[in-house]
């Protein structure tokens, strides 16, 4: 039996990742069984994706009430207050690259000195995997695609 994908964000990281067609809908609906590789339909054009060469960022400072927008390369990284944020890479649909983006990121927190968030957020859904911090806020708004 292949193991399914328990919560909201669990289920966002794995259609990311790359389950398609049957393995991902039964895994988001909670439907158990398994599909055989000739089962499952080419994605169409339109659900393709491409890898952005960076992303930009939103940035909220809860305290201060001031925001940034951080614009980072792929492998890059930028402070806001005492996290550095580091970019592994942000995707979009191949067809509209302003439609939607999914980037993995990795917050470390210089004062606690561990990586407080490593995951990726989805431009559309910033509260489905959020960055759980007391003072800022983090959200992805786009991928750059030059």
């Amino acid at each position: 039996m292949t193991p399914r994908p328990t919560s909201a964000p669990d289920r966002a990281r794995s259609a990311v990742r790359g389950w398609t067609g049957a393995i991902a809908i039964a895994g988001c609906l909670g439907l158990g069984g398994m599909a055989l590789a000739q089962d499952i339909d080419v994605p169409n054009a339109s659900d393709r994706v491409a890898t952005g060469t960076g992303a930009i960022l939103r940035g909220l400072d809860r305290v201060s009430g001031s925001s940034i927008d951080i614009t980072l390369a792929r492998g890059g990284n930028a402070r806001i207050g005492h996290l550095v944020v580091m970019l592994e890479q942000c995707r979009y649909p191949a067809e509209n690259p302003a439609g939607e983006a999914y980037a993995w990121i990795d917050i470390f927190d210089t004062r606690a000195d561990e990586v407080i968030f490593s995951g990726w957020m989805i431009a559309s859904s910033p509260a489905l995997n959020a960055l759980d911090h007391r003072r800022y806020d983090l959200w992805v708004l786009r991928c750059t695609t030059s």
